[in-house]
């Protein structure tokens, strides 16, 4: 709970006027934080606040610095912030420990993408002097998402600051509190008022944001409906930047492979870690319709039923901790059941805990023979297996998808892997890795469903600043050869 102003607009914590709201810890359904949403006016008056500044002008030297004072604040309080991601989202310690420091190696990564891809570029034209420089769009809304709700938005936030956008933050309405700690952190630095502004609230407050006239653009994390619903209320402005990361119906291939231990784990770190909460995970395995494939389900479902599942809080860390909500839990239990109902065989269903209902354990489930294949995101811990009698058929199956986020493939063999790597759909793809382990320094995103061509991380710094072209000269002269007529 606090007492704290919801909102932080122009360097103030400011209470909302919108309809109050919570969240609560999902293990326990203890109230962590409860306040007022966003109104119109408040979301008008964060904009007006992020439109005001001369953050533009300071230099990206001038920016880098004030956002190196951020990064020592994370870095002071890290332990802090990552028991209040567990606490509202239901991560273990353990994982909201990786996610933070995702978050403070952000800033270095950052500049070293604004620097190679904004870098003032110069060449001689002539007498003249060809220039080509970056700018900021202006101002932008970033919408965060529950799973990652620090890494994400900040994933965003840092890139657009540095490239000298100012900011107005939705940070999910399941994780306000750490949306709050995370401007906390801002409040001690040396930011100018305005520069970043957070703004609570539930779908009315979003609406706000996204129809707002002086809105130069949105950075969207989340599911491909509401990417949907953006894009097309950004139809009709083509001067407004969009960036939309969105879900992924992810295949991963298991085929030719000695070690099963090594692809069981690999296949567990896929599907179920964040208890399958995270947009890259596997959520359809594809293996070869033969005897190897009745050894690997074996396994799989006997490491399955080990994983340890509890309280962030738990002296024995667990590997996965509840999903986001019990409405989450509900709903995966309820898309198991429709499953079932198409012809799919839960091996290992999933259990809803009579005590502790956003808790779930994982489950494994045969939709080999499913009549329906709706091609749709699972987002928790349900892993769907096919199985398939030729290599040729497991990547027919692994595109089989509207989505393109991520893909893998397990395999001894390099050659399976090169044919797979050029049929894929898959902006992310994995060998002999998890599909959930991505690199910060590389591009993040999709095709299809998963994305509009708009990859975050490395490249984020590609839709946080625009290029301006110029031909240069400090003489004013005819030039020798005139057109004819003149």
């Amino acid at each position: 709970m606090t007492d704290q102003g919801s909102l932080y607009i122009n360097g103030q914590w400011i209470n909302g006027n919108g309809k109050s709201f919570k969240s609560t810890d999902p293990y326990t359904e203890k109230v962590l934080w409860e306040n007022q949403s966003a109104s119109v006016d408040d979301v008008d008056n964060a904009i007006k606040a992020a439109g005001s500044t001369i953050w533009n002008t300071f230099s990206s030297e001038k920016r880098i610095e004030i956002l190196k004072q951020f990064v020592t604040q994370l870095e002071n309080n890290k332990d802090d912030f990552a028991t209040t991601i567990s606490q509202e989202m239901g991560k273990p310690k353990w994982e909201s420990l990786t996610e933070v420091s995702a978050m403070i190696g952000k800033l270095n990564i950052s500049i070293e993408a604004f620097n190679t891809r904004c870098n003032e570029v110069s060449k001689p034209m002539g007498k003249a002097i060809s220039i080509t420089r970056f700018k900021p769009h202006g101002i932008i809304a970033v919408f965060g998402p529950f799973n990652l709700p620090g890494h994400l938005p900040n994933g965003h936030i840092i890139p657009a600051l540095i490239a000298g956008n100012t900011i107005v933050f939705k940070p999910s309405e399941q994780t306000p509190l750490v949306g709050q700690k995370y401007m906390e952190l801002w409040d001690k630095t040396d930011i100018p008022a305005g520069v970043i502004n957070m703004v609570q609230g539930e779908k009315e407050t979003g609406i706000a944001i996204a129809s707002h006239k002086d809105l130069n653009g949105l950075f969207f994390t989340g599911s491909y409906e509401v990417g949907r619903i953006l894009h097309k209320q950004f139809g009709g402005y083509p001067e407004k930047i969009l960036a939309l990361e969105m879900g992924g119906n992810n295949p991963l291939i298991i085929w030719d492979v000695k070690n099963l231990e090594a692809a069981v784990y690999l296949t567990i770190q896929s599907a179920f870690i964040t208890t399958g909460q995270r947009c890259v995970c596997a959520r359809r395995l594809l293996l070869p319709d033969d005897s190897f494939s009745d050894k690997f389900i074996k396994l799989l479902i006997e490491k399955t039923k080990k994983i340890k599942i509890n309280h962030y809080s738990e002296k024995e860390e667990p590997f996965i901790g509840p999903l986001v909500s019990k409405e989450g839990a509900k709903n995966i239990i309820d898309q198991q059941s429709e499953l079932v109902n198409n012809g799919s065989v839960a091996l290992l269903p999933c259990h809803q805990d009579d005590k502790h209902s956003a808790i779930i354990t994982p489950g494994i489930i045969d939709s080999t023979l499913n009549h329906s294949k709706k091609d749709h995101e699972i987002f928790g811990p349900l892993l769907q297996i096919f199985k398939v009698k030729t290599f040729e058929q497991a990547i027919d199956e692994a595109n089989n998808t509207n989505f393109g986020l991520s893909a893998g493939i397990i395999s001894d063999d390099q050659n399976k892997y090169d044919k797979f790597r050029q049929s894929s759909n898959a902006g992310i793809l994995n060998w002999n890795r998890q599909i959930t382990g991505a690199s910060g320094a590389a591009p993040f995103g999709g095709s299809g469903y998963s994305g509009n061509h708009r990859p975050a991380a490395y490249l984020a710094a590609d839709y946080c600043s625009w290029p301006v072209a110029s031909i240069e000269t400090s003489e004013i002269e005819i030039p020798e050869n005139t057109p004819p007529g003149l």
